[in-house]
């Protein structure tokens, strides 16, 4: 039997551990390099009292089937909690709440008609049986189509503008309609939201994905950045770090597709490093509020307000209770823009808050500083690929133009947008083209495992 193919993954997010766990368990145990020093990409975490917090806010919908088949897996389904939780909007300085379709019956701000085309919208959404029909356009386009201008304008202008910023009018119907549909498919008896958190966080799941690769013979090394590649005859035969060479017969890249570019481009033809590059993203900010109160009942409340400076609060200790956070009440100021935009340069979490303090007691007048008991800041410089019209003929294939080196990030997923469940599907398929390419197949039974956890 020839030998086993050693395979070097380079990124421990979700994407990443999900292919080393898939290629660990079929028994060809793999090297993960991580630059930072813990796993989880942008679903790392920090520690707050006696357990840690995702950096940027995290949950998972009922119909997240990735996630739960992994889960499932490792045998901790017992571990997954499922809530009930409320949505909401802030607009023309007061709050709606819009978890179930009796609150968008309710929603004043549009006459009755535009309330049912509100309504209908999901509904409608669920009801596209191809979304390639909607390649060719933009958001505005299919919504203004969908539910009118007034609908538009008061409810989904202002959350495109505040997300996608110079890019709203750009970003594609499809992008838009997967979200659509994937939050209506997230439903309890009663229309209302429910939505699943792991208990301990993403963190716990990444370390479970972990030990269970670690525990096959798979390595895990953090603080580790790949800094090179090695390439002989069009083959890749490994990858550079600060350390040394790790050898390995085949490469899997999951970093941000600038990333990948930069790291391709002395062995790839020009035309396919330039392909890499076509596809924007937007950074992310995120400020982290550890209070002594909380500031709503609402989990997720979209600011439908273009002067204040984040398009998103999440209240996460509506979701998770404050006991899991020694009491603290947890809220996130999210925010998508430029990497260039100031408000991504501030230098660290005192100047943020000083800056949104005047929004914050905008939205809540008993707002006070003294209610923080700390803050921090997070910031991601690819969290977002900006999803425009006809994006599926931008999207690079997984096998790379070197040989054994392969592709799996989250600007390929599509038509979904990116998240966790999608990049645990990425992460195994990718496995699976390794293991279909290595000169040892898996065994029946793995093949079969994976086929059924798709």
């Amino acid at each position: 039997m020839p030998p086993q193919p050693r395979v070097a993954i380079v990124g421990g997010g979700f994407t990443g551990l999900s292919a080393a766990y898939e290629l660990a368990q079929a028994g060809y145990p793999p090297v993960v390099l991580e630059q930072a020093n813990r796993i989880g990409g942008l679903a790392g975490s920090f520690q707050i009292g006696d357990t840690r917090l995702e950096k940027f806010y995290h949950h998972w919908f009922t119909n997240d089937e990735h996630v739960m088949g992994l889960v499932k897996d490792l045998g901790c389904e017992d571990e997954v909690e499922y809530r009930a939780t409320r949505t909401g909007m802030y607009y023309a300085n007061n709050f709606f709440r819009l978890s179930t379709p009796l609150d968008v019956l309710r929603f004043s701000p549009l006459g009755f008609i535009d309330r049912i085309r509100l309504g209908m919208l999901v509904l409608r959404a669920r009801a596209v049986s191809d979304w390639r029909a909607l390649e060719n356009d933009t958001a505005r386009e299919w919504l203004i189509n969908m539910c009118g201008q007034s609908v538009f304008e008061v409810v989904w202008e202002p959350l495109l503008r505040g997300k996608f910023g110079p890019y709203a009018d750009e970003v594609s119907a499809v992008w838009f309609w997967n979200k659509l549909k994937l939050r209506g498919g997230s439903r309890s008896s009663d229309g209302g939201e429910m939505l699943a958190y792991y208990k301990g966080g993403f963190a716990r799941l990444a370390q479970r994905m972990a030990d269970a690769i670690k525990a096959k013979g798979g390595d895990i090394q953090t603080g580790t950045p790949a800094t090179d590649l090695r390439v002989e005859r069009n083959r890749i035969t490994g990858v550079a770090t600060p350390e040394g060479v790790i050898d390995a017969d085949h490469v899997i890249l999951t970093p941000a597709l600038p990333i990948v570019a930069d790291l391709v481009a002395p062995y790839v033809p020009s035309a396919y490093a330039s392909q890499l590059r076509q596809i924007d993203y937007l950074a992310n900010v995120c400020l982290v509020l550890q209070l002594d109160r909380s500031l709503s009942d609402t989990y997720w409340l979209n600011v439908n307000d273009p002067s204040f400076p984040f398009v998103g609060l999440i209240e996460h200790t509506n979701f998770e209770p404050p006991e899991t956070y020694n009491g603290a009440h947890i809220a996130y100021l999210s925010k998508y823009l430029p990497a260039t935009d100031p408000l991504y340069q501030a230098s660290g979490p005192d100047e943020l808050i000083g800056f949104c303090l005047p929004h914050l007691q905008e939205m809540f007048p008993d707002f006070r500083q003294s209610w923080i008991q700390d803050a921090h800041l997070w910031r991601a410089r690819y969290a977002q690929p900006v999803v425009t019209r006809q994006y599926s003929r931008k999207v690079p294939d997984y096998e790379m133009p070197v040989d054994n080196l392969f592709l799996a990030t989250m600007a390929q997923i599509y038509p979904e947008d990116r998240g966790t469940n999608y990049a645990i599907r990425e992460g195994r398929r990718i496995a699976q083209l390794v293991l279909d390419r290595s000169p040892t197949p898996p065994s029946e039974k793995v093949q079969r495992s994976y086929s059924e956890a798709l």
